[in-house]
């Protein structure tokens, strides 16, 4: 067990991948001799070479069809794109190429492909480099999405996703790369699909995911001191989600709030809250309620910007609402 940052945790994972398998190699823009947009990849060309950590023109569609052809001629690529504003530009290839050979060829074709990109606001940058669409990315059948919150994860995720036979995105929120916490490389992962408890509580369940875990640790924290209990989830893989573990927090809390950085309309909040409803609305004390992104691009100016998203003042005040405590 080491501290490391959850920078360094996503590099020593595909160093540790490439390392173990020939066939993974990384690309994307300025991943090679700049070292990335967020430097996850600094160093990791001076040690594997320019056939395996490869710069790409500024053509996210271009790099990522080459991903899936790669994929489908029995390699491992990790393609890095910067930020999730412009995977939008590789939508064709991810959704109608990536997400659906398999199901096209009728099982003879799998796209074992990684994508890996930055997600999140907060960074004053602006309204073209700063949403959370990795909830539109789980309306689609055929991908895995992963949203690592933690330093651990962000290592795991990454051999994770390598090792299964279908496309998956992986969502770092940029945010988190400077962010430090204690790394287990032999630890055994956590699989897709399977969501974590990182607070256990009996008063009110709050369902989140990414950087919006710490704040909802820091807001249940709070709550503890006004003698609220609530227990928080790490989602940790939006599709698929993990029914059973939701299913039966909100079956001893009787409550639930999700934290989503999405905007609120046709969001994986709204996702959550139907399937909530469809397995387990008698379990409900309270209407379910959300703390989302406010439904604007988001802001440049500093204040705007914390005012849009999602904040630990925002969701202790949404769930002592909820509970009857003002």
């Amino acid at each position: 067990m080491a501290e490391t940052t959850y920078r360094e945790a996503v590099r020593a994972a595909i160093d540790d991948a490439m390392s173990s398998d020939e066939r993974v190699f990384l690309m994307g823009e300025d991943v090679g001799h700049y070292g990335g947009c967020y430097a996850v990849s600094m160093g990791l060309l001076e040690k594997f070479g320019e056939q395996r950590i490869i710069d790409t023109p500024l053509s996210e569609s271009t790099f990522t069809g080459a991903g899936i052809g790669a994929a489908l001629n029995g390699m491992r690529p990790i393609v890095e794109i910067m930020t999730v504003n412009f995977s939008l530009l590789a939508l064709d290839q991810i959704m109608n190429n990536a997400a659906t050979l398999l199901h096209m060829s009728g099982g003879q074709f799998n796209v074992p492909l990684v994508i890996r990109m930055a997600t999140g606001g907060g960074k004053q940058l602006g309204a073209q480099h700063s949403h959370s669409l990795e909830g539109w990315f789980a309306h689609i059948p055929g991908l895995k999405i992963l949203t690592p919150a933690t330093v651990q994860d962000a290592y795991d995720m990454v051999g994770l996703a390598l090792k299964d036979p279908n496309p998956v995105l992986v969502f770092e929120n940029a945010l988190l790369y400077n962010d430090k916490g204690e790394l287990d490389t032999s630890a055994k992962p956590l699989p897709i699909g399977k969501a974590k408890i990182e607070k256990e509580g009996k008063d009110v369940t709050i369902l989140t995911y990414g950087i919006s875990l710490f704040k909802s640790l820091e807001a249940a924290q709070t709550l503890a001191e006004e003698g609220i209990n609530a227990e928080v989830i790490d989602l940790r893989s939006l599709r698929p989600l993990d029914d059973e573990t939701i299913m039966a927090s909100i079956a001893k809390t009787h409550r639930v709030v999700i934290v989503d950085e999405g905007w609120k309309s046709g969001s994986l909040s709204a996702e959550i809250m139907a399937r909530i409803n469809e397995q387990a609305f008698y379990e409900l004390d309270a209407p379910m309620a959300r703390v989302c992104t406010a439904e604007v691009p988001l802001p440049y100016a500093k204040h705007l910007e914390d005012a849009a998203l999602p904040q630990a003042d925002k969701i202790v005040e949404t769930v002592k609402k909820m509970v009857g405590v003002s």
